[in-house]
Protein backbone atom coordinates (compact mmCIF):
# COMPACT_ATOMS: atom_id res chain seq x y z
CA UNK A 1 0.00 0.00 0.00
CA UNK A 2 1.43 3.29 -0.78
CA UNK A 3 1.82 6.52 1.47
CA UNK A 4 -1.23 8.48 0.01
CA UNK A 5 -3.19 4.87 0.30
CA UNK A 6 -2.58 4.20 3.91
CA UNK A 7 -3.15 7.86 4.80
CA UNK A 8 -6.56 7.65 3.13
CA UNK A 9 -7.10 4.86 5.22
CA UNK A 10 -6.54 6.58 8.21
CA UNK A 11 -7.89 9.67 7.58
CA UNK A 12 -11.36 7.83 6.06
CA UNK A 13 -10.50 5.94 9.83
CA UNK A 14 -10.82 9.28 11.60
CA UNK A 15 -13.64 10.37 9.73
CA UNK A 16 -16.04 7.39 10.39
CA UNK A 17 -14.88 7.33 14.10
CA UNK A 18 -15.47 10.99 14.54
CA UNK A 19 -19.26 10.55 13.05
CA UNK A 20 -19.56 7.78 15.23
CA UNK A 21 -18.88 9.34 18.64
CA UNK A 22 -21.06 12.26 17.37
CA UNK A 23 -23.77 10.05 16.59
CA UNK A 24 -23.95 10.35 13.28
CA UNK A 25 -23.58 8.11 10.10
CA UNK A 26 -20.25 7.54 8.71
CA UNK A 27 -21.47 8.51 4.77
CA UNK A 28 -22.97 11.80 6.42
CA UNK A 29 -19.70 13.15 6.20
CA UNK A 30 -17.64 13.46 2.54
CA UNK A 31 -13.92 13.46 2.32
CA UNK A 32 -12.45 16.29 -0.05
CA UNK A 33 -8.71 15.53 -1.03
CA UNK A 34 -6.74 19.26 -0.88
CA UNK A 35 -4.81 18.15 -3.55
CA UNK A 36 -2.93 22.18 -4.13
CA UNK A 37 0.78 22.31 -5.01
CA UNK A 38 0.73 17.98 -5.09
CA UNK A 39 1.72 17.22 -8.34
CA UNK A 40 -1.12 15.10 -11.03
CA UNK A 41 0.48 12.11 -9.81
CA UNK A 42 -0.15 12.49 -6.54
CA UNK A 43 -4.21 13.00 -7.17
CA UNK A 44 -3.90 9.73 -9.69
CA UNK A 45 -2.68 7.90 -6.26
CA UNK A 46 -5.22 8.87 -4.63
CA UNK A 47 -7.66 8.28 -7.00
CA UNK A 48 -6.45 4.64 -7.02
CA UNK A 49 -7.13 3.86 -3.50
CA UNK A 50 -10.30 5.11 -3.76
CA UNK A 51 -10.70 9.21 -3.68
CA UNK A 52 -12.61 10.64 -6.03
CA UNK A 53 -13.11 14.27 -5.02
CA UNK A 54 -10.24 16.41 -4.99
CA UNK A 55 -10.11 20.59 -4.18
CA UNK A 56 -7.90 23.00 -5.60
CA UNK A 57 -6.78 26.60 -4.10
CA UNK A 58 -5.07 28.19 -7.42
CA UNK A 59 -6.91 28.62 -10.79
CA UNK A 60 -4.07 28.02 -13.17
CA UNK A 61 -2.82 25.10 -11.05
CA UNK A 62 -6.15 23.79 -10.39
CA UNK A 63 -6.98 24.07 -14.62
CA UNK A 64 -3.98 22.48 -15.17
CA UNK A 65 -4.29 19.24 -13.21
CA UNK A 66 -7.97 19.06 -14.61
CA UNK A 67 -6.35 19.13 -17.91
CA UNK A 68 -3.95 16.25 -17.23
CA UNK A 69 -6.37 14.26 -15.51
CA UNK A 70 -8.67 14.34 -18.27
CA UNK A 71 -8.96 10.45 -18.64
CA UNK A 72 -10.42 10.56 -15.10
CA UNK A 73 -12.24 13.52 -15.68
CA UNK A 74 -16.00 11.93 -15.46
CA UNK A 75 -14.99 10.18 -12.23
CA UNK A 76 -13.52 12.56 -10.12
CA UNK A 77 -15.17 15.86 -8.92
CA UNK A 78 -13.27 18.34 -8.85
CA UNK A 79 -13.65 21.59 -6.00
CA UNK A 80 -12.00 25.25 -6.40
CA UNK A 81 -11.72 26.38 -2.35
CA UNK A 82 -9.55 28.85 -2.84
CA UNK A 83 -10.07 32.84 -3.67
CA UNK A 84 -11.36 34.17 -6.74
CA UNK A 85 -10.84 36.66 -8.66
CA UNK A 86 -13.55 38.09 -10.91
CA UNK A 87 -11.08 38.00 -13.65
CA UNK A 88 -10.39 34.31 -13.19
CA UNK A 89 -13.99 33.09 -13.18
CA UNK A 90 -14.71 32.01 -16.63
CA UNK A 91 -11.27 29.13 -16.08
CA UNK A 92 -13.15 28.02 -13.02
CA UNK A 93 -16.71 28.13 -14.43
CA UNK A 94 -14.78 26.21 -17.65
CA UNK A 95 -13.51 23.55 -15.34
CA UNK A 96 -15.01 22.98 -12.07
CA UNK A 97 -17.79 20.81 -10.58
CA UNK A 98 -17.89 22.83 -7.14
CA UNK A 99 -16.51 26.62 -5.80
CA UNK A 100 -16.35 26.61 -2.07
CA UNK A 101 -15.94 30.19 -1.56
CA UNK A 102 -18.46 32.52 -3.09
CA UNK A 103 -17.84 35.68 -0.92
CA UNK A 104 -19.66 38.42 -3.23
CA UNK A 105 -22.56 38.43 -6.24
CA UNK A 106 -20.44 39.86 -8.65
CA UNK A 107 -17.81 36.69 -8.63
CA UNK A 108 -21.03 34.11 -8.42
CA UNK A 109 -22.67 36.17 -11.55
CA UNK A 110 -19.79 35.95 -13.70
CA UNK A 111 -19.70 32.32 -12.56
CA UNK A 112 -22.90 31.99 -14.07
CA UNK A 113 -22.85 33.99 -16.80
CA UNK A 114 -19.56 32.15 -17.93
CA UNK A 115 -21.13 28.45 -17.10
CA UNK A 116 -20.76 26.09 -19.93
CA UNK A 117 -24.32 25.46 -21.44
CA UNK A 118 -23.99 21.69 -21.68
CA UNK A 119 -22.41 21.07 -18.49
CA UNK A 120 -24.20 20.55 -15.17
CA UNK A 121 -24.99 23.32 -12.63
CA UNK A 122 -21.92 24.49 -11.04
CA UNK A 123 -22.22 23.68 -7.18
CA UNK A 124 -21.48 26.32 -5.21
CA UNK A 125 -20.80 27.39 -1.24
CA UNK A 126 -21.13 30.82 0.52
CA UNK A 127 -18.26 31.61 2.41
CA UNK A 128 -18.49 32.49 5.72
CA UNK A 129 -15.89 34.87 7.85
CA UNK A 130 -16.90 33.05 10.77
CA UNK A 131 -14.36 33.92 13.20
CA UNK A 132 -14.54 37.71 12.14
CA UNK A 133 -10.48 37.60 10.86
CA UNK A 134 -9.17 40.91 9.25
CA UNK A 135 -6.86 38.53 7.01
CA UNK A 136 -9.83 36.26 5.78
CA UNK A 137 -12.30 36.05 2.75
CA UNK A 138 -15.99 35.59 3.60
CA UNK A 139 -18.94 37.06 3.71
CA UNK A 140 -19.94 38.46 7.11
CA UNK A 141 -22.20 36.00 9.06
CA UNK A 142 -25.36 38.98 9.32
CA UNK A 143 -25.17 39.33 5.40
CA UNK A 144 -25.06 35.28 4.80
CA UNK A 145 -28.70 35.03 4.13
CA UNK A 146 -29.03 38.08 1.41
CA UNK A 147 -26.00 36.70 -0.88
CA UNK A 148 -26.75 33.44 -0.05
CA UNK A 149 -30.92 34.38 -1.66
CA UNK A 150 -29.00 36.23 -4.68
CA UNK A 151 -26.71 33.38 -5.78
CA UNK A 152 -29.57 30.57 -6.03
CA UNK A 153 -31.36 32.64 -7.63
CA UNK A 154 -28.86 32.80 -10.57
CA UNK A 155 -28.92 30.62 -13.68
CA UNK A 156 -25.89 27.93 -13.61
CA UNK A 157 -25.47 27.65 -10.30
CA UNK A 158 -27.09 25.57 -7.48
CA UNK A 159 -26.83 26.75 -3.81
CA UNK A 160 -25.64 24.28 -2.14
CA UNK A 161 -24.51 25.67 1.50
CA UNK A 162 -22.04 27.21 3.34
CA UNK A 163 -17.83 27.06 3.81
CA UNK A 164 -15.76 28.22 6.79
CA UNK A 165 -12.16 28.71 7.85
CA UNK A 166 -11.94 29.12 11.31
CA UNK A 167 -8.91 30.44 12.80
CA UNK A 168 -7.31 27.96 14.77
CA UNK A 169 -7.88 27.01 18.07
CA UNK A 170 -6.25 25.34 20.93
CA UNK A 171 -8.56 22.79 22.50
CA UNK A 172 -11.78 20.76 20.92
CA UNK A 173 -13.99 22.75 22.54
CA UNK A 174 -12.90 26.05 21.56
CA UNK A 175 -12.67 24.82 17.94
CA UNK A 176 -16.32 23.81 17.87
CA UNK A 177 -17.65 27.04 18.85
CA UNK A 178 -17.19 28.67 15.01
CA UNK A 179 -18.39 25.50 13.86
CA UNK A 180 -21.93 25.54 15.60
CA UNK A 181 -21.86 28.73 14.44
CA UNK A 182 -21.96 27.86 11.06
CA UNK A 183 -24.11 25.03 11.27
CA UNK A 184 -26.66 27.34 13.15
CA UNK A 185 -26.29 29.84 10.06
CA UNK A 186 -26.84 26.77 7.50
CA UNK A 187 -30.04 26.01 9.77
CA UNK A 188 -31.67 30.12 9.32
CA UNK A 189 -30.95 29.83 5.63
CA UNK A 190 -33.38 26.98 5.72
CA UNK A 191 -35.72 28.32 7.75
CA UNK A 192 -35.83 31.11 5.05
CA UNK A 193 -36.76 28.22 2.76
CA UNK A 194 -33.25 28.21 0.90
CA UNK A 195 -32.88 24.24 -0.38
CA UNK A 196 -29.46 23.73 1.15
CA UNK A 197 -27.17 20.54 2.68
CA UNK A 198 -23.75 21.08 2.70
CA UNK A 199 -21.03 22.78 5.54
CA UNK A 200 -17.94 22.84 4.15
CA UNK A 201 -15.88 22.53 7.25
CA UNK A 202 -13.03 21.36 9.48
CA UNK A 203 -9.58 20.26 8.14
CA UNK A 204 -6.70 17.82 9.23
CA UNK A 205 -6.17 19.28 12.82
CA UNK A 206 -9.67 20.22 13.49
CA UNK A 207 -11.91 17.64 11.67
CA UNK A 208 -13.24 15.97 14.78
CA UNK A 209 -14.11 19.27 16.01
CA UNK A 210 -16.35 20.06 12.48
CA UNK A 211 -18.00 16.76 12.16
CA UNK A 212 -19.27 16.89 15.44
CA UNK A 213 -21.03 19.99 14.70
CA UNK A 214 -22.49 18.48 11.94
CA UNK A 215 -19.82 18.75 9.08
CA UNK A 216 -21.03 17.13 5.65
CA UNK A 217 -17.54 17.60 3.84
CA UNK A 218 -13.97 17.70 5.54
CA UNK A 219 -11.23 19.53 3.35
CA UNK A 220 -8.07 17.39 4.57
CA UNK A 221 -4.72 17.67 2.68
CA UNK A 222 -2.24 17.35 4.66
CA UNK A 223 -3.14 14.32 6.83
CA UNK A 224 -3.79 12.62 2.85
CA UNK A 225 -0.63 13.94 0.94
CA UNK A 226 1.96 15.06 3.34
CA UNK A 227 3.81 18.50 4.34
CA UNK A 228 3.49 20.95 1.14
CA UNK A 229 6.06 21.63 -0.87
CA UNK A 230 7.11 24.77 -1.23
CA UNK A 231 4.42 26.91 -3.16
CA UNK A 232 5.31 27.75 -7.44
CA UNK A 233 4.52 31.39 -8.41
CA UNK A 234 0.47 30.76 -9.55
CA UNK A 235 -2.72 32.41 -10.41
Amino acid sequence: MSVIAANLQDVNGRIAAAAQQAGRPAGAVALLAVSKTFPDGAVREAFAAGQRAFGENYVQEGVAKVVALADLREQIAWHFIGPLQSNKTRLVAEHFDWVHAIDRLRVAERLSAQRPAGMAPLQVCIQVNISDEASKSGVAPEQALALAQAVAALPGLRLRGLMAIPEPAADAAAQRLPFAALRALLGSLREAGLDVDTLSMGMSGDMEAAIAEGATLVRIGTAIFGSRPAPAPHG
